[in-house]
This record gives structure tokens, C-alpha cells and sequence, in this order.
């Protein structure tokens, strides 16, 4: 198609190359916010859901832990599920960029913006 240009035939290709993974970039965004990731505490008594993207979606606290007296043993339950569920999140996202840089033949430790 470009034929007889030279570089300006290796720029449309670049262009048209870095469009579409502009492109796979949004729609994996996308795909990241539907992506649920569970973290937990306490031997699964207290459960933390998120997204992919690291976004809270719930919360489940096992009733039986809920003793006035065990108040900071609980928010200490709920933070740990929490940093759980978020850390699972980002590798989950990490893990997701790596297999879209794979499929579009760049190495997977290639930085990506953010």
C-alpha cells in the first residue's frame, strides 16, 4: 500500500501500530473493571472484593467475630482483607498487560503508561 514511500510507509505502519494498542490498552481497562479479585483475613472471616483496577466492590464479615470486645482484632480483619483483595488486584492487572503486550509481540516487561 505504501510502496515506494519508504519511511513514511514505516511511519503509517508505527502509527497504525500504536493506534491499535491504544485501542487493546482501553478495552483492557475495561475488561479489568469486570475482573473480581478476593482477598481475606482471619481464615476467610472476614472477605474483600474488588476489581481488577484495585476498586472496593464488597465486604463479608463472618457474624461471629462481631464482639464488641474483639472491635480492634476486626478492623485490623477488614484492613488486611482489604490490602489483600488490592494487592491480588494489581498483580491481576500486571498479569493482564503482560499477556496484551505478548499477543501484540513486544516483550512483557516493557513499561506501559499508566
Amino acid at each position: 500500500m505504501f510502496k515506494g514511500l519508504g519511511q513514511l510507509g514505516d511511519m503509517a505502519k508505527m502509527m497504525k501500530a500504536a493506534k491499535d494498542m491504544q485501542e487493546r490498552m482501553a478495552a483492557l481497562q475495561e475488561e479489568l473493571s469486570t475482573i473480581i479479585v478476593v482477598g481475606e483475613s482471619g481464615a476467610g472471616l472476614v472477605q474483600a472484593s474488588a476489581t481488577a483496577k484495585g476498586e472496593l466492590t464488597g465486604l463479608s464479615i463472618d457474624p461471629s467475630i462481631l464482639v464488641a470486645s474483639e472491635k480492634e482484632v476486626v478492623e485490623d480483619l477488614i484492613l488486611a482483607a482489604i490490602k489483600e483483595a488490592q494487592h491480588k488486584a494489581k498483580l491481576r492487572e500486571i498479569e493482564e498487560q503482560k499477556k496484551l503486550l505478548q499477543e501484540l509481540g513486544l516483550p512483557a516487561d516493557m513499561p506501559l503508561p499508566t
